[in-house]
Order: C-alpha cells, then structure tokens, then sequence
C-alpha cells in the first residue's frame, strides 16, 4: 500500500509485528473493529512478507469475517483485496 514503511531488519520486524498485535488487541477490547481490522491488516501484510502467508491469512479472515457482506469502506475494500491475494498464494 502507497506510504507503507516495511522494516528493513528482523529486529524491527518483531518490533513491528508486536506493535501491530498490540493495536489490534487495544482497538478489540475497546470495540473499535475498523482500527482492529486497519491494525490486523498492517500485521497481515508484514506476516505475509515474512512468508507467513498462512498466519496472515488465518488472522485477516478472522478480522474480516466480522464485518457484513458488501462493506464499502477503503479499509474494507483493502482487506478483501488482501484476502483474495493471501488465500491465491496459499
């Protein structure tokens, strides 16, 4: 996605990765699920750059699977998007 910055070691890459677990965590207890799903999104892109495509995928399915059918925000549209590209790698 235009204006995403990937970590460039592995040590920033588990800190990435904890970061965005954490935001996902926080906007789930706090019932905010277009930021929980923003959050789960970034993670799955970096799992999946990881070759992790399996766990991204299992975490953005989840994430998405609570929103209804035919979501018209950018942030829904971009998770959809990511879905079908994460289960055509698997």
């Amino acid at each position: 996605r235009p204006g995403d910055r990937w970590p460039t070691s592995r040590a920033s890459e588990s800190e990435a990765e904890a970061c965005f677990r954490r935001a996902a965590e926080l906007a789930r207890q706090q019932s905010a699920r277009s930021l929980e799903l923003r959050a789960t999104l970034s993670l799955a892109r970096l799992l999946a750059r990881q070759g992790k495509t399996a766990d991204a995928e299992a975490l953005l399915a989840e994430s998405f699977g609570g929103f209804a059918e035919g979501g018209e925000t950018s942030d829904l549209r971009d998770a959809a998007v990511a879905l079908r590209s994460l289960r055509h790698r698997a």
